[in-house]
């Protein structure tokens, strides 16, 4: 999208009513509406890759439906997201349900075009296998980018039944194939029983530094926002959100839920605290909407998204801004 083109928001909840009309993310058009977009809101309806309890493929829609309520004006950020870069739904990268390689393969390929426009990816899934095609792709275009992983569990185990690809591997394998900056990778949130104490070194080999739920809580989200922003520093980050990083009292929907979580309030704090980090792409994962009561937790993860989707849409508007000024500037000289 061009500097001098105003972007298309949402439909006008004054005209049409909120519960009426197409559930696109926060009511915003599709991508083939707008032709071009800056941040691409894209569906992966994918959960083979799960271990537990099924349901991730139906998230993103519940996402979207719950997203209905969402407004143009983020008070927390004190910024109108969807006026300052354009942002559209991509609608859903269909990926093979049968066969996790060729899924892995064919969401890649699905990133790799949406990138390749110049878009950044808010993905909406599905299980967290889908985290390693979109870094691969991710890192293609910026190199080895910082990991900020938001979850209950440290997703770097090996292989399940001897599948290396499964929601938790992803990030053993975005290590070991060289996409993650491993001098900038923070799992935030984890909390629960392992396998054995094993886990925990072959996590810290793997370059991962571990913020816990019950850190979040003895320090305040503040603090531990600060923390994550000097171990990023500059680098491109991408922030991955498995929903079940929040208690199940604040998000009950999902595949693997552990006692002891964090608040939907604390993930949210964190999140604006990561305004300033180069945020170049991100998900939100693992909403298993047949668990959930009341939308309890496609309404978490609409927030959520919402305010990731915040973050990208100041910085594009920020860049555009500096792009502008630069001619001027040189011209001056």
């Amino acid at each position: 999208m061009s500097s001098y083109e105003t972007p298309r928001g949402p439909v006008d909840s004054s005209r049409v009513p909120r519960f009426a009309g197409p559930a696109t993310f926060a009511r915003l058009p599709r991508l083939d509406e707008v032709g071009t977009t800056d941040v691409a809101v894209v569906g992966v309806p994918f959960d083979a890759g799960v271990s537990y309890r099924p349901g991730a493929r139906f998230g993103g829609n519940a996402i979207r439906e719950a997203s209905r309520l969402l407004r143009p004006y983020n008070p927390a950020q004190d910024a109108s997201p969807f006026a300052l870069a354009q942002v559209a739904d991509a609608g859903d990268i269909a990926a093979n349900p049968f066969n996790i390689n060729e899924a892995v393969e064919t969401i890649e390929g699905a990133a790799d075009e949406l990138l390749g426009t110049g878009a950044r990816l808010m993905t909406l899934g599905g299980d967290h296998t889908i985290a390693l095609p979109l870094l691969r792709s991710v890192a293609k275009k910026h190199g080895p980018v910082a990991l900020l992983h938001f979850d209950a569990h440290l997703d770097t185990w090996d292989t399940y039944f001897g599948a290396e690809y499964t929601h938790g591997t992803p990030f053993r394998r975005a290590v070991e194939e060289g996409i993650l900056d491993t001098e900038a990778l923070s799992h935030v949130g984890t909390r629960g029983p392992l396998y054995g104490r094993q886990d925990l070194t072959d996590d810290e080999k793997l370059g991962f530094g571990i913020v816990t739920s019950a850190d979040i809580y003895r320090r305040g989200a503040d603090e531990v926002a600060d923390q994550l922003r000097q171990r990023i520093g500059d680098r491109p980050l991408y922030i991955s959100i498995d929903i079940d990083c929040l208690d199940p009292a604040h998000a009950p929907g999902t595949g693997t839920p552990e006692a002891g979580g964090m608040t939907s309030r604390e993930l949210l704090e964190i999140l604006r605290g990561l305004a300033s980090c180069n945020l170049v792409s991100a998900d939100v994962v693992e909403v298993a909407p047949a668990y959930d009561h009341a939308e309890i937790t496609s309404v978490a993860a609409s927030h959520t998204a919402y305010e990731l989707t915040t973050i990208m849409s100041r910085q594009i508007a920020q860049a555009r801004e500096k792009n502008a000024q630069a001619p001027e500037e040189t011209d001056a000289k």
